[in-house]
């Protein structure tokens, strides 16, 4: 009986184990479910008065509108360059812009509200950051 080979693969030998598809898949169903987060709250963002947006959140209504947008269009950068091969370098940066809206987030969480309500954007943030860097240097679209 042979003995099992417990070396890790090579760069050449790593797409013939199905690492690649593994990360590719994995990084694909984050960045769909980021970018229906981003699009559900951007989306809520854009529909509500300015005036209950204001009484919710301290902070001016045309900037929670542009954070608004933002977070749609970032969710769309997730998505649509890779899926349309039209300028998949544009899918870390739309993921690094939403980790810098984040860190906003968990500034005003931690600032206006309960330290503990930090934690979501924290957590999104953080996988926001693994989809940049892993779609930058890892496994990045083409």
């Amino acid at each position: 009986m042979a003995e099992p080979d417990f070396r890790p693969p090579t760069e050449g030998e790593y797409s013939s184990h199905g690492g690649d598809r593994f990360v590719n898949r994995t990084l694909w169903i984050l960045q769909f479910l980021l970018a229906l987060l981003f699009l559900f709250a951007g989306g809520v963002k854009l529909i509500l008065p300015i005036e209950a947006l204001t009484q919710q959140l301290p902070l001016p209504g045309p900037f929670l509108r542009f954070i608004a947008v933002c977070e749609v269009l970032g969710a769309l950068g997730l998505i649509l360059p890779g899926l349309l091969r039209i300028r998949p370098g544009l899918t870390p940066l739309a993921a690094a812009g939403l980790v810098i809206i984040m860190v906003g987030a968990v500034w005003v969480n931690v600032t206006y509200a309960e330290a503990i309500l930090a934690l979501i954007p924290l957590v999104v943030g953080i996988l926001a950051a693994f989809v940049a860097y892993s779609r930058w240097r890892v496994a990045p679209l083409h």
